[in-house]
């Protein structure tokens, strides 16, 4: 996983609507593509923040057994933000994103060699979402892609349902420490689908995924629960890289060097483990 979230920052800043958002795109679609993974493109446009030009938007969604009518939704978002707007020195520098972009569709790169083989009576569906932070001032509007998908789910209903929803977000910080996150235990119908993961991962001895509530974060999960109506919990270290110390988020120091295979390996496992449980 370490090695495609190197290989997606080598292509530089990735935001909604840029080349490298389409060379992105390219990159992961052959790569699940060759891994017999169903690849199709749910394509949108808005507006530009700024000057009210069309962007062209596409969240990407692979199948992993499509003939399953009930799925687990696995999700991320997979673009950058424009620029490292809390950086002190140069908040309109260049942004790459290692850990807040990249890491998971680098997650989901390796994790879906694991899906054709997976024993379930559920499907599962990646989903990598655009415009989750196409965000030029604070006013502009976040989770693009998310709520466009929420919307096609609610409005437009497909053969399948999703029983469950699991988002994952800045998951490689070589720190990593994961708590509960608060709308995820806060959420009656998602509390227990929080808590079967971080169970999971202790019994795997995978100690990172501290079961306390710290943070309330506002992420694409919101749009997945309270407009698709699907129990959606977030997985994110919003410590990056702890409390106290130096911030890389939304910082031109989100590089590879802050991010740990290990971490990556880790959050996989569980997802993993957790996806082979559900029978």
């Amino acid at each position: 996983a370490m090695a495609y979230l190197t290989a997606i920052c080598e292509i530089g800043p990735r935001q909604s609507g840029s080349p490298g958002m389409l060379k992105q795109q390219k990159m992961l679609a052959d790569h699940f593509t060759s891994l017999k993974g169903k690849v199709s493109m749910q394509r949108f446009a808005v507006r530009h923040p700024v000057d009210g030009s069309r962007v062209e938007m596409a969240n990407m969604i692979v199948e992993w057994h499509p003939e399953r009518r009930e799925r687990i939704l696995i999700c991320a978002h997979y673009d950058t933000r424009p620029y490292p707007d809390q950086d002190r020195d140069n908040p309109k520098g260049r942004f790459i994103g290692a850990n807040d972009g990249a890491s998971g569709p680098a997650l989901f790169s390796e994790l879906g060699k694991y899906m054709p083989g997976l024993q379930s009576r559920y499907g599962v569906d990646f989903v990598l979402f655009d415009g989750e932070e196409f965000v030029f001032d604070q006013q502009d509007k976040y989770f693009l892609g998310s709520e466009f998908f929420a919307r096609e789910y609610k409005t437009n209903p497909p053969a399948h349902r999703y029983v469950y929803g699991v988002l994952v977000d800045m998951i490689a910080d070589a720190e990593l420490h994961l708590y509960f996150e608060k709308n995820s235990m806060r959420w009656r119908d998602t509390r227990p689908l929080t808590r079967d993961i971080w169970k999971t991962a202790n019994r795997l001895g995978v100690r990172e995924f501290v079961p306390r509530v710290r943070h309330e974060v506002r992420d694409d999960h919101l749009a997945l629960h309270d407009i698709a109506g699907i129990p959606t919990c977030d997985i994110i270290d919003f410590d990056y890289p702890r409390p106290g110390r130096v911030n890389y988020w939304h910082t031109r120091q989100d590089t590879p060097d802050k991010c740990s295979a290990l971490s990556l390996a880790k959050v996989g496992w569980v997802l993993l483990e957790w996806l082979k449980q559900q029978k």
